[in-house]
């Protein structure tokens, strides 16, 4: 008996089917059936079945007579599955690597839950991804098991069967299957849900819903729409034959009344001809249907919009709909003209400003456009606070961000008019990016650009030649940004080459090292510690940092490791913290018991002080992390595609800061074997950290702050020559603790 069933009918989808397949037979959960059922499909998609049933045991094909739709070829693949659990995948969607692990592993540690609700998001024909936009009702905030009564906000989930997993014992139980036509999913969904007494959450995205250009066929134009009311009767002809749960009644009358309305307001579904009778149908639903004390309070919309359902006053809903749409298209011109009138007010705020003196003791800094306290301007800026205490500070951060501020230093609303008066009057500006294009900046203004990290990939003037990585970059516009620029942050001459090139302007570069990596000299062993106490990574464990960069020809986050995989081949001694890009939100990497998502995590540096070596692949955290000394593996799968849709400044994989593996089966035998940090890893890397880490000894910052805000020219801190640099230990070379004496 397999532990899973997965079951996909087919119809009509021959050019999605091989990625589809291709997503459950990659998975590295690999017990499980996979139901292929043909709905006589009239393209070769049965043929491509019936090909993969030849290659691989785990795999059967049930070709049907006839085209039975949907809910009944779903049906027909239930009655083959075995499976402990039953998972349904359209045949056009694909599952992310690791989800059948990541479903398991969660199944297991849940208790077999009846049912297990897993999150998916939609993905579209140019790439572009998008997570389910109710994915915070899946985040684990009370019990791990509950009933539908103690989580009724997951009605508002979509109502589909492939975000979830059945125990297949219990879809025996309450004895429901799918219909025929439109809609099958309404009463399918709505009964598990209620009848499931433990339901279990699993916050990852684990299918990806591919939404067709020409779209799919709920959005044709047809009186098969008409379909839903059969649906809803059977669903609560179901609700009648279990008095247990009549509790929800007038919940699902709301949800059906809500459901057929939107049928009947999007303009692709009903022939327009069929509207009358459609409307008299949701009437005759409405009287049929509606509970004892049904009630609606008509100072809301839905109250209004059941009151006419009832009334069958079709026509008056309909005026009523187009009055609602007007006043949204008004709202929204509205808005948009009182934001110009806002942003000329503030431009005007602006200017007048400008007029007044500079303030000598202001300093305004940011970071990842606006995304907190974080990186080289960081560094700085608590330097300067410690070296020159009569400079005040300000942040330009949302709201979002304002945690990651020490106290002490003021934050600044991004537009808002206390920004730009900050912009027109601060004397020192420092970001790792650059300023709002609308600041100019004024005689007497010091502009420090620190850039995000040591350059690998190219950047600036140099993506002229890579028109897919520019992604239409105004490179006017950017040259004239960095006209602003007084000095330039260098950590090596590499790096001031490639700046110097790639921005060309008049700055000054300095070249003081990174001043990002200064805390990585300055940890203690108890910092380090406490830190991946904090974290939650055990005492004897080996923790490996993940931390991939951000594909410009991929949009959103595709991971090239199968993580719950990898941790499972190094066994219970590794714990993987997992670092997507800044680019991507977090939370979409896989559930695992010994992978943590730390792509939340306000400081990088400190991840780094936490683990004990860097799995990267073309990230410029691989340059802070041989300063820090520790071992560092690449994973290069897509090297050639990265260096011809990006180009690169030299050739990461013959001057490596440490092994290289081009599969995850190279990874996992380095990792395993513990070649990682052996003596030829310590060889490359040092190699590497001569190269690109010549100055940084943990003064990177102090030397900035000297040069441009206390314009010391000289005396500034020597360079510590590499034998001498001592950054912070890596845990498992940190003295035991003295055990704890007992009291007298």
């Amino acid at each position: 008996m397999p532990r899973f069933s997965v079951i996909v009918p087919v119809y009509h989808v021959q050019a999605y089917l091989h990625a589809c397949l291709d997503s459950v037979l990659g998975q590295s959960f690999g017990d499980f059936e996979l139901i292929v059922v043909d709905d006589c499909s009239p393209d070769g998609s049965g043929e491509i079945a019936d090909a993969y049933a030849a290659r691989d045991r785990r795999v059967s094909v049930l070709h049907l007579a006839e085209n039975v739709g949907l809910g009944m070829a779903r049906n027909a693949g239930l009655a083959r599955a075995t499976g402990d659990y039953v998972l349904f995948l359209d045949s056009d969607d694909t599952y992310a690597p690791g989800a059948l692990a990541s479903v398991a592993a969660r199944i297991d540690a849940t208790g077999q839950p009846d049912l297990l609700i897993f999150d998916y998001d939609r993905t579209y024909w140019n790439g572009e991804a998008e997570r389910n936009q109710f994915s915070a009702l899946l985040a684990q905030t009370g019990p791990e098991v509950f009933s539908l009564d103690e989580h009724p906000g997951l009605l508002r989930l979509i109502m589909v069967a492939w975000n979830k997993a059945y125990r297949r014992d219990f879809l025996a139980k309450v004895g429901v299957a799918f219909p025929a036509g439109y809609y099958e999913d309404t009463p399918w969904t709505y009964p598990l849900l209620m009848a499931a007494e433990t339901i279990a959450l699993l916050d990852q995205v684990c299918v990806h819903y591919r939404q067709r250009r020409k779209r799919g066929i709920l959005h044709t134009t047809s009186r098969r729409h008409f379909e839903i009311f059969r649906q809803y009767d059977l669903l609560f002809a179901f609700l009648d034959s279990r008095p247990d749960l009549e509790r929800w009644r007038t919940v699902l009358f709301r949800r059906m009344l809500d459901h057929l309305t939107t049928v009947f307001n999007l303009p692709d579904r009903l022939p327009r001809s069929s509207r009358p009778e459609y409307f008299r149908r949701c009437r005759a639903q409405y009287r049929k249907l509606r509970p004892d004390g049904f009630g609606f309070a008509l100072g809301r919309r839905s109250g209004v919009r059941y009151l006419l359902v009832a009334l069958g006053a079709r026509r008056t809903f309909q005026a009523l709909g187009g009055l609602h749409r007007l006043r949204l298209r008004t709202a929204r011109r509205a808005r948009a003209a009182g934001g110009r009138l806002r942003d000329a007010a503030l431009h005007a705020y602006y200017l007048l400003q400008r007029r007044r003196p500079l303030d000598p003791d202001l300093a305004v800094f940011s970071a990842y456009w606006d995304r907190g306290y974080a990186c080289n301007p960081a560094a700085i800026e608590g330097t300067l606070r410690e070296l020159a205490p009569h400079m005040r500070t300000a942040w330009v951060t949302t709201e979002e961000y304002a945690h990651t501020l020490p106290s002490g230093v003021t934050r600044l609303q991004p537009g808002s008019a206390g920004y730009w008066k900050a912009m027109a009057r601060a004397s020192y500006l420092v970001s790792n990016v650059n300023f709002h294009h609308r600041y100019a900046k004024r005689p007497g203004q010091t502009n420090v650009q620190t850039h995000h990290g040591t350059p690998l990939k190219h950047m600036g003037v140099d993506l002229m030649q890579h028109p897919a990585a520019a992604h239409g970059m105004d490179f006017e516009r950017m040259l004239r940004h960095v006209d602003r620029w007084d000095y330039s942050v260098s950590a090596s001459r590499h790096s001031s080459l490639v700046w110097e090139r790639a921005y060309p302007s008049a700055f000054t570069c300095l070249e003081y090292g990174q001043p990002r990596t200064d805390v990585f000299h300055r940890a203690t062993p108890e910092d380090v510690l406490a830190l991946r106490d904090g974290l939650g990574v055990p005492r004897t464990a080996t923790a490996l940092l993940y931390a991939p960069t951000h594909r410009d020809y991929q949009s959103g986050y595709l991971p090239a490791l199968d993580l719950p995989r990898l941790a499972e081949e190094l066994g219970p001694g590794v714990v993987l913290l997992l670092r997507t890009h800044y680019l991507y939100p977090p939370g979409a990497g896989p559930v695992h018991p010994r992978i943590i998502d730390v792509s939340a995590h306000p400081s990088v540096e400190e991840l780094c002080l936490a683990s004990d070596g860097l799995v990267t692949d073309y990230s410029s955290l691989m340059f802070d992390y041989a300063g820090l000394d520790r071992p560092v593996v690449l994973h290069v799968a897509d090297w050639d595609t990265y260096r011809a849709t990006r180009g690169v400044y030299f050739d990461v994989t013959a001057h490596p800061p440490g092994l290289v593996a081009r599969t995850q089966e190279e990874l996992t035998d380095i990792l395993a074997t513990g070649s990682w940090s052996g003596p030829r890893a310590a060889q490359l890397r040092a190699a590497f950290r001569a190269r690109f880490c010549p100055y940084d000894d943990g003064h990177a910052a102090e030397r900035v702050v000297r040069r441009v805000f206390l314009r010391e020219d000289g005396g500034l801190p020597s360079v510590v020559p590499l034998p001498d640099r001592h950054p912070a230990a890596p845990p498992h070379h940190l003295p035991p603790r003295p055990a704890a004496r007992p009291l007298p």
